[in-house]
């Protein structure tokens, strides 16, 4: 096995943390952005807590770097449900776009992409 950062087009191990703030901007503008374009909803994240990593390369080091997160998030109607993320090394063009974010929302997955309860966000 070749370690991801060793390939010819090499992907970079170093992303930033579950809590950064970046991440969690990330997350908060594209769940709002989806819902009032595919759900007109109104729902937006008002808040994270409990932010918390269950996983660093548990795939294995050959494969994308990523980092699996979870956090609690209170929502503009009041309720909480569970987030769940990945921070990825960029796949972008040769990695210039730094890192990429991919996310679930327990409850509100309508289309089940990522399966019940977002099992394919984790790890």
């Amino acid at each position: 096995m070749t370690p991801a950062e060793r390939r010819h087009m090499p992907l970079s191990p170093d992303m930033p943390g579950c809590a950064d703030p970046s991440v969690l901007a990330r997350i908060s503008s594209r769940f709002a952005a989806r819902e009032w374009k595919y759900w007109d909803s109104g729902l937006s994240i008002a808040n994270f807590e409990r932010v918390s990593e269950i996983g660093y390369r548990s795939n294995g080091l050959d494969y994308v770097p990523r980092r699996y997160c979870v956090a609690r998030a209170v929502f503009s109607d009041g309720a909480t449900r569970k987030v769940t993320y990945a921070i990825a090394s960029d796949l972008g063009w040769l990695g210039v776009l730094g890192y990429g974010v991919e996310w679930c929302v327990d409850g509100l997955d309508r289309h089940h992409a990522y399966g019940g309860a977002c099992r394919a966000a984790r790890p």
